[in-house]
């Protein structure tokens, strides 16, 4: 009889000394995190991740490392947060290309945006500006219809890409005004925004941070922004859609997603923790400066968001004929 007393006695003292041992196991995060940048160092995804890793790491307890995996406009980067283990230590940033309008420009993704990824916010917004080249001696939106109404296919647009949300903005532009606009498109938006300068092409719908240095020194004419309702960063430039041209809001949002299947704590935890940092003073003067706004608000309202973008862009990418490869 002795010994099955003695059993017990040493299955419960076993029990008590590895239910501490488990929940050290347990307790998140108890390694550094990685934050997948599906873009390249410097880019606005990178300097909006690089101020959230700086703002986690004190509150973690751990070091967020930044990782960029730039590649087929944000797809590769975004492939590695969505094939990564969901055990709350990787996630990544991400705009609308690797959410929404990718999953309409490429025949096969690598992954699901809808299925394959936890959405935790959208962190921060940038407007999206229509700049023209003084040259063409218009003062706003309408004047600008006026004269490409007058000349067909006689003036460029540049993009920062086929297929991106600039590119894609002027394509709804010169459908919604019933003009015709010859798209020339370049390696991201200081090419883009020199590309104006050079005469190259005479208008775009850019990043404001890419533009307003040059529209501040009159080398540039900003008309609008696309925007759905005016910037608190750019209070003064009317929007297109009061300028006669509805549904053409390319802002240019940044939110941040975890591998599907990430422990919901962890995502909660997150979104807390990001969104603390989006309404810290010092942050907010920091993306003011950028011309960013911070959003940081819900996962739900995220997906809301992305499938905004996806209703208001596959018209228009069809209706182009865009398409891209891998």
């Amino acid at each position: 009889m002795k010994f099955p007393r003695l059993a017990a006695a040493l299955a419960a003292a076993t029990l008590m000394f590895c239910a501490p041992l488990a929940s050290a196991q347990d307790a998140w995060p108890s390694k550094p995190l990685r934050l997948i940048v599906p873009f390249g160092p410097g880019s606005t995804p990178d300097t909006l991740a690089r101020i959230v890793a700086e703002g986690l790491t004190p509150v973690l307890g751990q070091s967020v490392v930044v990782e960029n995996k730039p590649g087929a406009g944000g797809n590769i980067g975004t492939n590695t947060v969505a094939k990564a283990e969901p055990d709350g230590y990787t996630f990544g940033v991400t705009i609308s290309g690797p959410l929404a309008v990718n999953t309409i420009l490429f025949k096969d993704l690598p992954y699901d945006p809808q299925k394959d990824l936890a959405y935790i916010t959208i962190a921060a917004t940038q407007p999206s500006v229509l700049v023209v080249a003084p040259s063409l001696g218009v003062n706003d939106v309408p004047s600008l219809i006026k004269k490409l109404k007058e000349n067909p296919g006689k003036y460029n647009f540049s993009s920062m890409g086929t297929g991106g949300i600039s590119h894609l903005a002027m394509e709804a532009l010169a459908a919604r005004s019933g003009t015709q606009i010859v798209h020339v498109p370049y390696a991201g938006s200081s090419k883009a925004m020199a590309a104006i300068l050079a005469g190259e092409t005479q208008m775009a719908v850019l990043p404001a941070a890419a533009v307003m240095a040059q529209v501040d020194a009159g080398k540039l004419k900003a008309l609008a922004v696309a925007t759905a309702k005016r910037s608190a960063v750019l209070p003064d430039l009317p929007t297109l859609s009061e300028s006669g041209l509805e549904n053409i809001e390319g802002d240019a949002w940044m939110g941040f997603v975890a591998p599907a299947g990430t422990p919901e704590p962890v995502i909660t935890r997150l979104h807390d923790e990001i969104v603390k940092i989006m309404n810290q003073d010092a942050v907010k003067k920091k993306l003011a400066s950028m011309y960013m706004e911070p959003v940081a608000n819900t996962p739900e309202e995220m997906r809301a968001t992305v499938q905004a973008d996806l209703d208001r862009w596959k018209p228009v990418i069809e209706a182009n004929h865009i398409q891209m490869s891998q």
